[in-house]
């Protein structure tokens, strides 16, 4: 959920993602150094849809419409088990990542206004940001130390909304998957 352009972290900006709270221990303190996310309040996460519609067209109507759609959604389980990159990133990869991509596809769907990263991939990859902006020494670092944290098992039952005021990220609502079958 994290980028490099400042304007996409002005109050009012809005994203859906996954919290996934069991790879804090492994990535919490390799975030607060290299991630500037972490540092605005945002957990260890995957993101679902960023960025999604402005915190001032987020009325019920449209809180009743997430929960409908991501409750079609079973929930499920993931495992992280390894590092990989992006031009100036370092990630840990979901396994299975079809889950994440469904629920970006679902949610992109309904939303057509608000495509995932404003459209600027061709191809959303799910992925656990660990660093951005930051030499490639610093991320080969933070990957070699990273190798033996991972495996992390968590269980994915919920998609939270984030909104930024400016200086942080807060979570304003959660919405529940469906019930795995």
């Amino acid at each position: 959920m994290t980028d490099d352009d400042a304007r996409e972290h002005r109050a009012g900006r809005t994203g859906l993602v996954v919290k996934i709270p069991e790879a804090e221990p492994t990535v919490r303190g390799w975030r607060e150094r290299l991630d500037p996310g972490a540092r605005e309040g945002v957990p260890a996460h995957v993101t679902v849809l960023f960025p999604f519609l402005r915190a001032s067209r987020i009325d019920g109507a449209v809180r009743l419409a997430l929960a409908e759609v991501l409750a079609a959604h079973p929930a499920f389980t993931v495992r992280f088990e390894s590092c990989h990159r992006f031009p100036g990133v370092l990630y840990l990869a979901p396994e299975p990542d079809g889950p994440f991509r469904a629920l970006t596809e679902a949610v992109a769907e309904r939303w057509p206004q608000a495509p995932p990263f404003g459209g600027r991939f061709d191809e959303v990859v799910p992925h656990l940001t660990v660093a951005q902006g930051h030499d490639e020494a610093a991320l080969a670092n933070a990957e070699a130390a990273l190798a033996g944290g991972v495996p992390v098992t968590a269980r994915v039952s919920s998609v939270a909304l984030l909104v930024h005021d400016g200086a942080r990220w807060h979570e304003r609502a959660s919405f529940a998957l469906g019930q795995a079958t």
